[in-house]
């Protein structure tokens, strides 16, 4: 596996924390093509694994995953570092717009620019959820706790995190059930 210096890693995140715009759903296709596909540093079911166990930790999901991959790389401090390289520029730029927020609210231009943002985070949405359903595998199983999560997310009042309790224990039951007997 290829070395990489922390304040490299530190410069990347930072990179990506200053142009990660909808939250850390829209980190993955980012992350894919700086450490998978440009740097070869991780591999791409180990970037999945992070995405998929970032979503399911308390916190920021682009802070969680940020720091399972500079722990891969660089250990502890390497987390640390990747972290802070994460949140760095969008701490500082929330707390410029928390103090010129009310000056620009009506504003036609920024409307206008957050409207587009709007629209290219819905495109990293959309790209993350199709890197997800192709790694994914599937069988009947996955199609029916699929459906069943999403009607119940759609028709009831149960929460996100409710769900993830929910459907996280179905599919440690199913895995552990299905699994072959000689690892049992």
């Amino acid at each position: 596996m290829k070395k990489i210096s922390l304040v490299k890693l530190f410069l990347i995140f930072t990179k990506i924390g200053a142009i990660l715009l909808g939250g850390g759903y829209v980190i993955l296709p980012i992350l894919k093509n700086e450490f998978v596909e440009k740097r070869a540093l991780i591999g791409d079911n180990d970037l999945l694994d992070y995405f998929a166990l970032s979503q399911t930790l308390p916190g920021i999901i682009a802070a969680n995953i940020s720091m399972f991959i500079g722990y891969k790389l660089r250990g502890k401090l390497g987390a640390i570092i990747a972290m802070f390289g994460v949140i760095f520029v969008p701490f500082f730029t929330i707390v410029f717009l928390a103090s010129v927020f009310n000056m620009f609210t009506n504003n036609f231009y920024i409307n206008s620019a957050l409207w587009g943002i709007n629209i290219a985070v819905i495109t990293l949405l959309i790209l993350t959820i199709r890197e997800m359903w192709q790694k994914t595998d599937k069988n009947i199983f996955f199609y029916l706790i699929f459906i069943t999560s999403l009607l119940t997310l759609i028709f009831t009042k149960l929460s996100p995190f409710q769900a993830i309790l929910i459907f996280t224990s179905v599919g440690l039951i199913y895995k552990f059930l299905s699994r072959p007997k000689e690892i049992k």
